[in-house]
């Protein structure tokens, strides 16, 4: 689930912000796996192939699905970020 999260958080980033800095932060702990995809600067609709998935809204529901916690917003300044918190294995 963390790879979809960050190839539709960079698609976006492609479609949207095309040549704004993008950064990317994964990290794994015992418990979840924590997803940041970030874009700098305004948002610049680009000619970019069209994707005909749900998208964000797709995978908020599937990491709700799993217990986690989803969020899609543009940031103070500029920019957009995705952020997704995904518990790892079983519940106890």
């Amino acid at each position: 689930m963390a790879y979809r999260v960050v190839q539709e958080a960079l698609t976006n980033a492609l479609r949207y912000a095309h040549g704004n800095r993008t950064v990317t932060r994964v990290r794994y702990g015992e418990k979840e796996i924590t997803v940041q995809v970030g874009t700098d600067g305004p948002e610049r609709r680009t000619a970019s192939p069209g994707g005909g998935g749900r998208g964000l809204a797709g995978l908020r529901e599937r990491v709700d699905a799993l217990g986690g916690e989803f969020s899609a917003r543009p940031q103070a300044g500029g920019g957009f970020v995705v952020r997704a918190r995904i518990p790892t294995g079983s519940p106890s």
